[in-house]
């Protein structure tokens, strides 16, 4: 099965995202979830922003990247919202990378490099009205027009994080929906 390095959004490492890497690694899948706050978790995103000016997004990337540095060069690296930061950079950069899930953000290939790596598969996931998604959609829609390996879903809605369970945000069918195409997306051949 398939090595994920899986990146929390804002609001930390929430039940939420524990359960999401709970399911991959249920179907099989070895799933690490490295936590860029030290266990700390926010009621919302703008507490958790604060949080992450504060601590210094360079800062939390460094921490991000590496966390994955023990881990083996042909994995995908994954990400929620403010995670996809640290997973693209890493699908970017790393050699060997087998794959990116960005959810709910994306950001400009550019940031990382001139083009999307060869051989490197990539699905990026939101909310067709989510305001925080509707920044990065044209960086998405880059994306997907650069390499025939890059899927853009887009489910209907306005909600940001809406596949993290332990929060307000969650949309159950869209959830089962994303988590249906990630799971196909690790498991190509099956």
């Amino acid at each position: 099965m398939t090595e994920v390095v899986l990146y929390h959004h804002v609001q930390g490492l929430t039940d939420g995202v524990r359960s999401f890497a709970d399911d991959l690694r249920q179907a099989g899948h070895t799933v690490h979830t490295p936590d860029l706050f030290d266990g700390r978790t926010f009621d919302t995103i703008d507490e958790g922003m604060a949080f992450a000016r504060e601590a210094g997004f360079g800062a939390l990337a460094e921490r991000g990247v590496a966390a994955a540095e023990e881990i083996r060069d042909d994995t995908v690296y994954a990400g929620f919202s403010f995670g996809v930061m640290v997973a693209q950079q890493l699908a970017q950069t790393r050699p060997g990378a087998r794959g990116a899930l960005l959810m709910y953000s994306c950001l400009p290939v550019s940031e990382f490099g001139t083009a999307w790596p060869d051989g490197v598969p990539v699905q990026v996931h939101g909310k067709e009205d989510d305001p925080f998604f509707a920044e990065d959609l044209e960086a998405a829609q880059a994306l997907v027009d650069s390499t025939d390996q890059a899927e853009l879903f887009l489910y209907p809605g306005e909600e940001h994080l809406f596949a993290d369970s332990s929060l307000s945000a969650y949309d159950a069918a869209a959830a089962a929906l994303l988590t249906e195409r990630v799971l196909a997306f690790l498991s190509p051949d099956e």
